[in-house]
């Protein structure tokens, strides 16, 4: 069976609303690791202070779901209101106010992971998913919006110097930090087969379909 995406018609804007961010460990889906060196040198003349994050673990999450059977000859346009199943905020240290320092931090994890992540508040609850899609065969389909979901661990550093031009970083928490952020969430539609690649939002929605 096939699916076919229709475009966006709209922009999934995110506010703070709650600061959980439940992954699908439980159904099999292992976290990507992004375990990047901290760098050691750095240049006192440009270089003060910086945060860098470590230990970065990419979760996909299905946010909003909904099962529909289609039957032979009903194919075609679905509208449909999804499901909340889980959510996910951007935070630091566990809070939700999210400062300049701590968009500046997931600039970086943004840079580490290859992808674009919120920076400012924000959370998937904060809009209700009802959208359009495509059905173009008989089947069971799972009905899904995603992200994936970044976690990690942060230092606070400062440059210290040697040389006129010439510096090392010198950690200067006490203990790690900690960060959530995600993924701009998608919109889509997914078949009991053939089976979608591991560690994708797509193949966490997979999961969900029972009965297939």
């Amino acid at each position: 069976m096939s699916t076919t995406r229709i475009p966006r018609r709209r922009t999934l804007a995110a506010s703070a609303t709650t600061a959980i961010a439940v992954g699908l460990l439980s159904l099999g889906v292992a976290p990507a690791a992004h375990a990047d060196p901290l760098p050691t040198l750095c240049n006192p003349a440009v270089d003060r202070t910086t945060s860098e994050p470590f230990n970065l673990q990419i979760t996909p999450l299905v946010t909003d779901f909904l099962i529909y059977n289609v039957a032979p000859g009903t194919t075609g346009q679905h509208s449909d209101t999804l499901t909340r199943v889980s959510s996910v905020t951007t935070s630091i240290d566990n809070r939700t106010e999210i400062t300049a320092t701590a968009s500046a931090l997931f600039a970086k994890v943004e840079v580490k992971v290859g992808f674009s992540v919120q920076k400012t508040t924000s959370s998937t609850t904060s809009q209700t998913v009802n959208d359009t899609w495509n059905l173009n065969s008989p089947g069971r389909y799972g009905l899904y919006r995603g992200t994936r979901i970044i976690t990690g661990q942060y230092v606070n550093r400062i440059c210290a110097q040697t040389g006129p031009t010439t510096g090392i970083w010198v950690t200067t928490s006490p203990s790690p930090g900690t960060f959530t952020t995600y993924e701009s969430p998608e919109i889509g539609s997914v078949g009991c087969a053939p089976a979608e690649p591991v560690g994708t939002v797509r193949r966490a929605a997979q999961l969900l379909i029972s009965n297939c």
